[in-house]
């Protein structure tokens, strides 16, 4: 057995502890004292100190956790230390039991123990029943499985694989949006996802959707499929209003899609139902279907799969 607790212990709780050391220490509290706070000794926060902050941060990240949120934590933990021991493990169980909840530690742990790859016990414990990231990973778990039976859906798989995003309702981040680690890829004749869905799973993906949801609300969930003539026409069959990212792009930049998506969509007046990457160097053309949720943006792409299979 092996619990998330390790993770606490051996990256989680070391890392904040430097991060809030050095806040204390920025305080003009001695070694000792923030030792005494920390519940640690003084030749810990010594080592603490003088150690290369980068590497918590390093750390962290394995958890999903940004820099900024990284600092957040130490901010609130460092308020919380000096207040009493109490409050400071009350805010550290709060702060952890909301990562386990949101799912961010589950790539680390799985990646400890690859016998953990179906487990989603922190998300159903911790997030309960009702967690809106908990609902997410459903929705794409079910989504997952309409797009994994379908004869049609391979036809219209990019050569970059597909991916499916949720965002849960309270979604602020990329590492809020759940979504599948590896991507579907393409196994004979059906789609295949390489690890169960978990927040913070595609950072494109998520910031496509995000950029989307904040221009349509009621936007939840997004899918990229292949992009073409064929396609064109199937969309146009259907109905369907899209925003064309075109221009001379390559894969030079962080993100050259979002980029472009963003700037796009500043000017953008009017409603939308996809938006289609011509590409460019490097670039390969796709275009992202949204929808209100991950079952019905899965339906839809079956829908257009069917069309292009039959056309």
């Amino acid at each position: 057995m092996h619990p998330p607790d390790e993770l606490m212990s051996e990256v989680f709780l070391p890392s904040v502890r430097q991060l809030v050391a050095a806040r204390l220490r920025a305080r003009g509290y001695s070694q000792s004292k923030i030792g005494s706070l920390l519940g640690t000794t003084q030749a810990s926060v010594s080592v603490y100190l003088s150690s290369d902050r980068e590497r918590a941060y390093s750390l962290l990240s394995r958890l999903s956790v940004s820099r900024a949120e990284a600092d957040r934590y130490a901010d609130r933990l460092a308020e919380a230390a000096v207040l009493s021991p109490v409050d400071g493990v009350r805010v550290l169980a709060d702060i952890w039991s909301s990562l386990l909840a949101r799912g961010w530690a589950c790539a680390a742990h799985r990646g400890m123990y690859p016998a953990l790859s179906d487990c989603d016990v922190c998300l159903r414990e911790y997030g309960g029943p009702t967690s809106s990231r908990a609902r997410a990973v459903a929705e794409v778990k079910g989504a997952v499985k309409m797009l994994e039976e379908s004869p049609w859906f391979v036809a219209v798989m990019p050569e970059v694989s597909v991916n499916v995003a949720c965002a849960p309702e309270d979604a602020e981040t990329p590492s809020d949006v759940v979504a599948v680690p590896g991507r579907i890829v393409r196994v004979r004749d059906r789609a295949k996802a390489m690890l169960p869905p978990e927040a913070g799973a595609s950072a494109h993906m998520a910031k496509v959707l995000l950029l989307a949801r904040a221009r349509r609300p009621g936007f939840r969930a997004c899918i990229n499929l292949r992009y073409d003539g064929a396609m064109a026409a199937v969309m146009k069959k259907a109905g369907l209003k899209a925003v064309v990212l075109g221009g001379r792009r390559t894969a030079g930049h962080d993100d050259p899609t979002v980029e472009a998506l963003a700037k796009r969509l500043g000017s953008w007046r009017g409603p939308f139902d996809a938006v289609v990457d011509e590409g460019g160097a490097g670039i390969e053309p796709n275009v992202y279907l949204f929808a209100g949720g991950a079952h019905e943006v899965a339906g839809l792409a079956i829908r257009l799969a069917k069309g292009y299979s039959a056309g």
